[in-house]
């Protein structure tokens, strides 16, 4: 097994795509820094602390005959984590340092996933573009560990596409923004209260659940590429997912409570951790069980047609 995955890794390697995804990947990085150092930074705010005691004075008034549960939630949270900043002088907008950076540049992930979608789709399909799937599937090792390897390879690529980017944003935060002084804190709120966690193992943590909408992505497109044998196919039909999915999902969630059942009404863990649910009743063990199904269901399908279905001549 771990022969097939450093042969599908050097396959991979092997394409200049690769290296001008990572090439993109860091450009964007650097970019993002060089902007929000020439215009993205602000002057500090001496009102801070008036404008969070209005805007939790709006809030209270907003909810007023209001029956919204999810709604509710949200604005408890925001404004039990305003008024801790309030008591313990913690302002939004301190120094602005690595750390800020790093969180910002999370936005890029959606790029990232742009091209693991692309290794995913391709990584079946061209096997039988070019003609190379016979060479693989006439060696004393089994179809099932081939999809397998395959499957781990784009995983481990998704991985390390994800490390370059944490890398890279910190790299370029250190150098246009410094380390700062120490003193930034995530507020985390549960059951009631806030805490302070450490930011840096927040951003990480962050990174990693916001990828868990890339690796869904990922398997579906690497489904479509195992079933239909098509990489256009499998890239367009996942791009088009990782780009409307969530947007149409947060609509029909306004009306219907089914949409949870939805793969894009879950994949957004931070949800649970830094918002309020889609929908008022769902709870992050939920949302993996939901995950999960989808997950196995996409696996049947790729390797049920992969393992059993005739190789054209």
């Amino acid at each position: 097994m771990f022969n097939l995955i450093v042969n599908e890794w050097i396959k991979i390697f092997n394409r200049k795509g690769t290296y001008v995804m990572i090439a993109i990947l860091l450009l964007s990085a650097i970019g993002l820094g060089v902007l929000t150092k020439t215009i993205g930074e602000t002057d500090h705010n001496p009102d801070w602390k008036k404008e969070l005691m209005q805007e939790n004075k709006d809030m209270k008034e907003q909810l007023k005959g209001v029956n919204n549960p999810a709604l509710e939630k949200s604005y408890e949270r925001s404004t039990a984590i305003n008024e801790y900043r309030i008591k313990h002088d913690l302002p939004e907008d301190g120094d602005y340092s690595a750390l800020s950076f790093i969180s910002d540049a999370s936005s890029i992930i959606p790029l990232l996933g742009l091209f693991v979608i692309t290794v995913a789709a391709g990584i079946v399909a061209n096997e039988f573009s070019w003609g190379t799937v016979k060479l693989l599937v006439i060696r004393p090792i089994s179809r099932f560990k081939i999809l397998l390897a395959k499957y781990f390879t784009v995983l481990l690529f998704a991985l390390a596409l994800l490390f370059i980017l944490f890398a890279s944003a910190g790299i370029t935060g250190l150098a246009l923004f410094g380390a700062g002084d120490g003193s930034q804190v995530h507020l985390a709120y549960a059951d009631g209260t806030v805490e302070e966690k450490s930011l840096l193992l927040h951003l990480a943590g962050s990174y990693l659940l916001n990828s868990i909408s890339l690796l869904m992505m990922a398997t579906m497109a690497f489904m479509i590429s195992a079933v239909f044998r098509n990489s256009s196919l499998a890239v367009g039909i996942s791009i088009f997912l990782l780009a409307m999915g969530g947007t149409v999902t947060n609509l029909l969630a306004t009306k219907f409570e089914w949409v949870k059942y939805i793969l894009f009404a879950n994949t957004d863990l931070t949800q649970y951790f830094d918002g309020s649910p889609l929908v008022s009743d769902m709870t992050l063990g939920f949302s993996i069980v939901v995950l999960a199904v989808y997950f196995i269901v996409f696996h049947v399908l790729a390797f049920g047609a992969f393992t059993k279905r005739d190789i054209a001549s």
